[in-house]
Order: C-alpha cells, then structure tokens, then sequence
C-alpha cells in the first residue's frame, strides 16, 4: 500500500511541466501547475477507503477519456476530410484533457464525501 501512495505522489511531478509555459510563449502549459496537488499523497495516511475511491476515479477517468478520444477524432475525421493525424491528435489531447479534468473531479468528490461523513457521524 505504501508503493501506491508514492504511484499517486508521484504524478504531482507533471506540474514540473508547468514552468515551460513560465519560460517559454506557450501559456498552455501553465496548466500543469494544477498536478501539484498531487504531491499531498506523500504526507497522507492511505486506508482501504483512498485506495477504492482512487481506483474509481481512476477506472471512470479512463473511461471517459477514451471514449471522448473516440467521439473528438471521428467527428474531426469526417469533418474536416481525411486529415487523419491532426483528427487522431485532436482526440488524443481531448481524451487526455477529459481523463484529468474527471480524475481530478471524482477525486474531489470524493474527498469531499468521506470528510462530510467523518464529521456528521461524530455528533
């Protein structure tokens, strides 16, 4: 269990990303600066409950990812004609950006719930 928690810490080390957007004209890259919260889960106690809401969030991220690389490439396919590569890349970078952004919600989420329920059962 403790491997995982370094896994989880670990993705915290994207955000080192972020300082291309500081150095360089690519203002977009400024958004890995939000993986630093990742680095948390090295200072954090993990039980049975993180693990299962970590997988979850996990499994739907992936989920959700792949389907939105699928929908975004197709469309773009057949919309724009048959520019296969930027279809394929344009699915890719929506897929990714979908798997974060619902990670990182599902994560929250749950957080959000076990803290709420923690306190509501000590009165």
């Amino acid at each position: 269990m403790k491997s995982k928690r370094y896994m989880y810490g670990l993705m915290g080390l994207l955000s080192v990303l972020g300082f291309i957007g500081i150095f360089t004209e690519e203002r977009t890259f400024l958004a890995f600066f939000a993986f630093i919260a990742d680095f948390e889960y090295f200072f954090i106690k993990t039980d049975e409950m993180v693990e299962e809401y970590m997988n979850r969030s996990a499994s739907r991220a992936f989920y959700c990812g792949m389907v939105t690389t699928a929908i975004v490439a197709l469309v773009w396919f057949f919309v724009n004609g048959n520019a296969g590569n930027v279809a394929l890349l344009y699915g890719f970078a929506s897929g990714w950006g979908v798997s974060v952004a619902v990670h990182g919600f599902s994560v929250g989420y749950y957080k959000f719930k076990e803290s709420w329920g923690l306190e509501h059962d000590k009165k």
